[in-house]
């Protein structure tokens, strides 16, 4: 039987684990578009770069890539934001092969935060093409 292995959040000490990984199948944790200094970018766009940013993240410290992705959730507060959330989308998978993907609009998030990304990975050894800040 395999065994569960919980992975530390990657930017620091969380209340909660960043990524479950069990059976070669990550289950990250939702991510939202929170900077590592805590701030929240305004526009919806780069609100949806640095969710993807902290995915990345979470899954290269659980073994995985943006490109060894199975299934993303997608959580955005106003799906009148879509086309911008979707192109935002779009330039960051730019070169990789988009996984299956649901978007939905929920009654809010705390804060400014407009979405939140829930995530099934593989684990693998895959390059991603990262975008840095």
């Amino acid at each position: 039987m395999t065994s569960r292995e919980l992975v530390a959040h990657p930017h620091g000490p969380r209340p909660y684990a960043g990524a479950a990984v069990f059976g070669g199948v990550i289950w990250a944790c939702g991510q939202v578009p929170a900077r590592r200094d805590g701030s929240v970018p305004e526009e919806i766009d780069e609100q949806v770069r640095v969710a993807l940013d902290n995915l990345e993240d979470t899954l290269r410290a659980a073994g995985g890539s943006l490109r060894t992705l199975l299934k993303l959730t997608v959580f955005l507060a106003d799906l009148g934001e879509f086309d911008a959330y979707h192109q935002a989308y779009l330039d960051r998978f730019a070169g990789i092969d988009l996984p299956p993907r649901t978007t939905v609009q929920v009654a809010g998030f705390r804060g400014t935060k407009r979405i939140e990304i829930d995530a099934v990975a593989a684990v693998g050894s895959e390059e991603t093409n990262r975008h840095e800040d």
